[in-house]
């Protein structure tokens, strides 16, 4: 792995740097670039002005895992506000949900039940619920959850990450389930007999996945697709997909304040765009990973924070 991406893969995950930067005020100034505020207000904000630019948006409060029940059910009751007031405002946007923070790690039942009560209200409101994947101790686990609720609500997704060795694996199951995917690199540190390290071997996954996708099978079985990237030659892979195949139901998927340039080329040449939007005190483990996956992110940070 790039050192630079250990380094800070670390730092996500050290509650000494995690005092030591969230204190600092420069940080929050530079932070907020990424995360539009801490509470549900602000980021309904950012998904207006989105939405007004011509793009989607999906909402994601920001939160650590949970390791009791009443803190899961406040968690899914906070997701259900999100709903809630997407549909007051009629706004186009949809919401990501972490299962760690409903309550996984006290047993999948129990994520299973409080992900249901989400999925009531999302398909009352015709809306869609997308299942982030967290590091590979989560996969198999998020996975079961996303099979057992999908028979009863088809408007449920998951995300699939290309440094995952069994990815690809995972994708011709996942195809045949008719799922709604979206295909990101990954940010976690992962060991490597788990997940690709290099960089070359990511990317290549990662457009072998587009590349099963586009297959007609998949759209017959339908599948739809989120290419989650900002690099422009997988941005770029996928248009060629999508112009060459016809393909329908995918979309552009990018982070909120990254590649706004690319975001608006996009709309401007007739694509669909999704901006993942995320909010919340709990911002540190989050934006380090977004700092770990594009060297961009951190030149960005260092420029703001050193005099």
């Amino acid at each position: 792995m790039n050192p630079v991406r250990a380094m800070l893969l670390a730092m996500a995950g050290s509650s000494t740097w995690k005092k030591l930067l969230t204190g600092w005020g420069v940080t929050h100034r530079v932070v907020a670039r990424f995360v539009p505020g801490e509470t549900l207000d602000e980021a309904l904000v950012a998904v207006r002005e989105l939405n007004a630019a011509g793009m989607s948006a999906t909402l994601s409060p920001l939160g650590e895992n949970v390791t009791t029940e009443d803190e899961a059910s406040a968690v899914t009751d906070a997701y259900i506000e999100i709903l809630e007031r997407i549909a007051s405002e009629n706004l186009d946007c949809n919401i990501s949900v972490k299962l760690t923070v409903m309550g996984l790690d006290l047993g999948e039942e129990i994520a299973a039940v409080n992900l249901c009560r989400v999925l009531e209200v999302a398909a009352k409101h015709g809306n869609f619920v997308r299942i982030d994947m967290e590091s590979s101790a989560y996969v198999d686990r998020s996975l079961n959850v996303w099979r057992d609720t999908h028979a009863r609500f088809p408007a449920v997704g998951i995300v699939i990450q290309s440094y995952m060795r069994r990815s690809g694996d995972d994708v011709e199951r996942l195809v045949a389930d008719g799922a709604a995917l979206r295909i990101v690199k990954g940010a976690y540190a992962e060991a490597a007999e788990i997940a690709f390290a290099d960089k070359r071997e990511v990317d290549a996954e990662y457009l072998r996945i587009l590349d099963r996708l586009a297959k007609p099978d998949a759209g017959a079985n339908g599948v739809k697709v989120a290419v989650a990237t900002h690099d422009p030659s997988m941005l770029e892979h996928g248009r060629q997909l999508i112009d060459e195949h016809a393909l329908v139901g995918w979309e552009f998927q990018m982070l909120y304040g990254i590649g706004k340039a690319l975001q608006r080329e996009l709309v401007e040449a007739g694509y669909g765009v999704r901006v993942y939007v995320s909010y919340g005190p709990s911002w540190y483990p989050w934006f380090m990973r977004r700092l770990a996956e594009r060297p961009a992110n951190l030149g960005f940070f260092l420029r703001h924070l050193l005099p």
